[in-house]
């Protein structure tokens, strides 16, 4: 998972970077009034397809971290494996990454609407360019840190899975790999 968010982190913070970079050209030169000048439009939808682009992300690690604690929960359960300090750990990584996660989703989100307003002149232009300047920066801080903790994790999911390859051993069980090779060739 940490090569994969890696790839979409890139991804996402070019496209937050074009619609900020865009953005400030269509600002430079007055596009928004301008029929003839399509940077606004360009700046528009870069920046409704960088919150799009955020919102999956960040719920890509919610999901991430939903469906890996509950697989440890079960799998410690099942094996009666104490809480400390696996399961506990994969519980204090979620609450470590979810607050960041969802202040970078909302203030994406708090930029698109401030875009809206600034567009319809309601509200003053520096109110979307300081948020979409927040935006770049919590966004990059929220990367950061789930990063570090999606790279943790796999090093729980790997323990754990050492620690059940350990207790099958001495009830005289295959280790996973053998059995699901096992299951695999009884199956075809």
């Amino acid at each position: 998972m940490s090569r994969i968010l890696a790839r979409l982190v890139a991804f996402h913070f070019l496209v937050l970077l074009s619609a900020f970079a865009v953005g400030w050209l269509s600002r430079w030169r007055g596009s928004v009034t301008r029929a003839d000048d399509p940077t606004y439009m360009v700046h528009f939808l870069l920046g409704l397809f960088a919150v799009l682009v955020t919102l999956g992300v960040h719920c890509l690690i919610f999901i991430y971290f939903l469906g890996t604690g509950r697989w440890v929960k079960e799998v410690a359960l099942a094996y009666r494996l104490p809480d400390a300090p696996l399961p506990r750990l994969t519980r204090d990584l979620k609450r470590r990454t979810f607050p960041l996660a969802l202040a970078a989703m909302l203030v994406a989100i708090a930029t698109a609407a401030a875009g809206a307003a600034a567009q319809r002149q309601e509200w003053p232009w520096g109110v979307h360019a300081s948020l979409a300047a927040t935006t770049l920066l919590v966004n990059l801080w929220a990367f950061i840190i789930e990063y570090r903790n999606v790279s943790i994790n796999a090093g729980i999911i790997d323990e754990v899975m050492r620690e059940v390859d350990r207790i099958r051993a001495a009830h005289g069980l295959p280790s996973n790999a053998e059995a699901i090779e096992r299951e695999h060739l009884e199956n075809h």
